[in-house]
């Protein structure tokens, strides 16, 4: 899906551009990075970006390769995953990596970090049913803190399940002993972030890309 033989100057590198802010020539860039990465096929799958040196130790690698591969990052308003992606796929989900540019309105600015956040949700909302749940932020948090070294995983499962207390506390206030919590929505996920600049911070590095230059 979505592979295709092209040039830079090729009118669907432009369609591309308007679409995800990248340059022609950046995403001429991102396309021959693509190339390596598939070993000049035209569809990439999980096994090329597992092999990635980079990536072996990065403690939310799964979710980061998922990601490249969930149908919902792709803009289309579909659901699931796919076995394999091509460029243009690939393509829209470097974007949302891509610092805003100097020239956003405020508007622009506040869309963008829209559409940044909510791909953070998913990346952690695994089982696509809208909310992010106790057992998925868990395991984030886990994964974060036990890959560290510095804390067993019993203790990073503690200090998880003290953190998602607190953010129920943050996002549904006082609850009585007998409510259920049954997870994070998106709009929870916002006001909890609500203050944090974040738009600028999101940027990756495993794909001998920094995707902090890809800016106009």
């Amino acid at each position: 899906m979505g592979g295709f033989h092209s040039v830079p100057q090729d009118h669907r590198y432009r369609d591309f551009a308007d679409k995800t802010g990248f340059s022609l020539e950046q995403i001429g860039n991102l396309h021959n990075r693509f190339k390596q990465l598939s070993h000049n096929e035209d569809t990439l799958r999980k096994d090329d970006l597992n092999k990635i040196p980079d990536l072996a130790c990065n403690p939310i690698r799964a979710q980061i390769i998922e990601a490249f591969f969930d149908k919902r990052n792709f803009q289309s308003h579909g659901g699931g995953t796919v076995e394999e992606i091509g460029f243009e796929e690939f393509l829209t989900v470097m974007s949302y990596f891509r610092p805003p540019s100097l020239n956003m309105t405020e508007e622009q600015r506040e869309e963008l970090r829209r559409v940044k956040l909510r791909f953070l949700f998913n990346m952690h909302d695994t089982d696509n049913d809208g909310t992010i749940t106790l057992e998925e932020y868990r395991h984030v948090v886990e994964e974060l803190l036990s890959r560290s070294g510095a804390l067993c995983r019993e203790t990073a499962k503690g200090i998880a399940d003290a953190a998602m207390l607190e953010v129920a506390s943050i996002s549904m206030g006082h609850m009585e002993p007998d409510e259920f919590y049954e997870g994070i929505t998106f709009e929870h996920f916002l006001t909890i972030l609500k203050g944090i600049e974040i738009e600028s911070r999101m940027h990756i590095r495993f794909l001998n890309v920094d995707t902090t230059v890809l800016c106009k």
